[in-house]
């Protein structure tokens, strides 16, 4: 029979132990995992001159070839909304005659002279649109994901620790066990918390950056590989190492990241 001594002993060499995660490092160059966390936008974007002048050409052509609009099918006559249609109508028709002046202009302008005339019925059909500016916006909040609703946002952290790129997109070495999608979600929720609702576009990087190591220094490079990920619900709570944050657009970027770091991702972000 075995002692209790052996048996402890034999127990022990069956148990199984954790294997060491050591960092990858190919051709004297470590391998970092980064994550290009986007928020899209969240309201159309407001359109240009010349969308807006194709736009009123078109419709202006849609309406010269249209049938004639029976009023009588849809309005009482001598009503109240036969008057008001037939005021915007003449708008309308003056606007066909002027390359000026847009139809949607000539029927809101009459809208409006209609509402100082008759206040209630303003005041019973009136419809307020919600400004395209939010509070973030007004106090330049670049935390709140509430800002540049017309635009993709982009997340950028501050660690101070690294020197050359204090600035960065959430990144972090990669361990030799690990794939390198595995290595992103484990690196954002590392600098980022787990309160974001957060989809990965894919599994492969959608570009790269390389930094050459320190003339004099025994510390390898590294190559920084990008991932996308889209961000749903949820807001970032940094860990220690993250001392700053900020929600930017792409023309922002640039005031954050070094010159090198951003044209390595430049071509890989949305233009919206």
């Amino acid at each position: 029979m075995f002692s209790r001594a052996s048996r402890v002993v034999c127990s022990r060499s069956f148990s199984t132990v954790a294997p060491l995660r050591a960092p990858l490092v190919i051709k004297n160059n470590r391998i970092l995992a980064s994550v290009i966390l986007s928020r899209a936008p969240q309201i159309t974007r407001d359109s240009t001159s010349f969308e807006k002048a194709y736009f009123d050409y078109k419709e202006k052509i849609e309406r010269q070839n249209a049938t004639t609009f029976p009023t009588e099918f849809y309005f009482k006559k001598g009503s109240l909304a036969e008057r008001r249609w037939k005021e915007e109508e003449a708008a309308r028709r003056d606007a066909m005659l002027n390359s000026q002046t847009s139809l949607t202009e000539a029927a809101a302008k009459t809208q409006a002279q209609l509402e100082q005339n008759d206040t209630a019925a303003a005041s019973m059909n009136k419809v307020e649109k919600a400004s395209r500016l939010t509070e973030a916006d007004i106090k330049k909040d670049v935390k709140s994901l509430d800002r540049a609703l017309q635009r993709t946002l982009y997340l950028v952290v501050h660690k101070p620790e690294d020197t050359r790129h204090p600035w960065q997109f959430p990144q972090g070495q990669i361990d030799s066990a690990e794939y390198l999608h595995e290595a992103a979600e484990r690196q954002l929720e590392d600098d980022c918390g787990k309160d974001m609702d957060v989809w990965f576009v894919g599994r492969q990087p959608v570009s790269f950056y390389k930094q050459a190591a320190s003339k004099g220094s025994e510390e390898p490079g590294s190559k920084t590989f990008f991932m996308k990920a889209r961000v749903y619900a949820g807001q970032i709570q940094p860990n220690k190492q993250v001392s700053d944050f900020a929600w930017v657009t792409k023309e922002e970027l640039p005031n954050y990241l070094s010159s090198d770091y951003y044209n390595a991702i430049k071509d890989s972000l949305s233009e919206l």
